[in-house]
């Protein structure tokens, strides 16, 4: 990793704003989940009508991770970087369509 002279300081910590910038991939993933929860919020319900809460937060883990980094935000904490990374919105997804399998739900037969 190279090393980063500013004022008389060396920066050897990864610098998040070197590679900020639109993730499309997240942004259009989120952008999804919103339109499809606005629309069908009834997907995050179990076969008879309750509302899931661990796939409520598995579909919003995934929106939420896709909106911030997708308009270019890199946080400076590792454990945040790691969360809101570009990789986070696809694991977030895959994990809430496996707990709508196990529920019986697809978004097909919706």
């Amino acid at each position: 990793m190279p090393l980063l002279k500013a004022m008389n300081t060396t920066v050897t910590e990864y610098d998040p704003k070197l590679s900020a910038g639109i993730g499309w991939l997240p942004l259009l993933i989120a952008i999804a989940i919103l339109v499809v929860m606005t629309i069908l919020p009834g997907i995050a319900t179990d076969l008879a009508g309750r509302a899931d809460h661990p796939l409520a937060v598995l579909l919003f883990a995934a929106m939420s991770a896709g909106f911030v980094r997708g308009v270019g935000f890199i946080p400076h904490n590792r454990v945040l970087r790691l969360m809101f990374s570009t990789p986070a919105p696809l694991l977030f997804l895959a994990l809430a369509i496996w707990r709508m399998m196990t529920l019986g739900r697809t978004f097909i037969t919706y």
